[in-house]
């Protein structure tokens, strides 16, 4: 995450140096994990940066926000232009953006009262999540020890900070034992997500996937690929899944926002279908980013313009 290129963060409505943005060190967030955020992505198009799906995302950051009681305080067309202000302003052709609503520095007990929210936007250029290598290579990926919280223990669906710790705990051990990234079961055993990804199989021309019964956040790339397939003549059949159907799939990718749409080629050494990227995976991978780029107009109602209202009005995606 090359910070050194970020200039400008939006930080309570005003947009202010990268070095000046901070925090205090008493800020609850940072010693509770009071907080929520999303992660989106702006690409080049040639109509000049576009955000990617960015009212979904903003929908999903309120909605986060409602669930852990924050007030964000910002309408989301104010959120929306600022988005577009921080890449206009860093001069991104593409970039990753991340929206932060967190509690700030006011007490540390457990219950934050009266403290004040923050809210603050950053990008910065970002490649994939594993690599551009990855995208045609595929990952290799363990099963966790750790297990995916259930949504009664925390709101599964709500993109908050503190939850990732969760996440951390898996990544970090999977990259110990030699892997690129975990795949953590939900508290019944059964196929959850990865430790920032939801997951999607292949079986004889079916894509099989699984939803909030067992503890996944509800991924905007997820709901796109679903759309995609569904637009390709794919089936797509959304149920709980075992590992042995991951293990017995012919092929598998993860999506999200920062992995996009990324092959699984193994799973602890036993390679999926044919160890390498399928060509369902490979189809289901060009469609996402000629829509993400503007290329399938088709989606172009997927994207958000960085670019000032003077461009024309874009169709509704199909």
């Amino acid at each position: 995450m090359p910070f050194e290129q970020a200039q400008w963060v939006w930080l309570q409505g005003r947009i202010i140096p990268w070095r000046e943005a901070t925090v205090h060190v008493s800020a609850h967030a940072l010693h509770d994990g009071t907080g929520v955020f999303e992660g989106i992505r702006c690409y080049e198009t040639r109509d000049g940066p576009a955000v990617f799906r960015l009212h979904e995302h903003l929908e999903r950051f309120s909605a986060s926000a409602a669930v852990h009681d924050l007030s964000i305080g910002y309408t989301r067309e104010e959120l929306a232009e600022a988005v577009c202000e921080v890449v206009r302003r860093n001069g991104f052709p593409s970039c990753y953006v991340r929206p932060i609503c967190y509690v700030g520095s006011g007490v540390l007990s457990v219950h934050p009262r009266t403290t004040p929210i923050e809210v603050a936007i950053l990008a910065w250029p970002a490649e994939t999540q594993f690599g551009a290598h990855a995208l045609h290579s595929g990952v290799r990926v363990t099963v966790s020890s750790w297990v995916r919280f259930h949504s009664t223990m925390m709101p599964a669906t709500a993109k908050a900070c503190g939850q990732y710790l969760n996440s951390v705990l898996a990544v970090r051990e999977a990259v110990r034992r030699g892997f690129d990234e975990a795949v953590l079961l939900d508290t019944n055993g059964y196929i959850s997500e990865g430790s920032g990804e939801n997951l999607f199989l292949v079986r004889h021309g079916k894509l099989l996937t699984n939803d909030e019964r067992n503890s996944i956040l509800l991924g905007i790339t997820r709901d796109s690929v679903i759309q995609i397939a569904r637009h390709a003549g794919y089936p797509v059949e959304v149920r709980t899944l075992q590992l042995d159907d991951l293990l017995a799939a012919d092929e598998a990718f993860f999506t999200g926002t920062s992995a996009e749409v990324t092959p699984i080629r193994e799973v602890d050494g036993q390679a999926i279908g044919s160890g390498a990227r399928g060509p369902v995976t490979a189809q289901i991978q060009e469609a996402f980013f000629a829509a993400a780029t503007g290329q399938d107009t088709r989606y172009r109602g997927w994207l958000h313009y960085v670019a000032p209202a003077s461009l024309p009005a874009r169709p509704g995606a199909a």
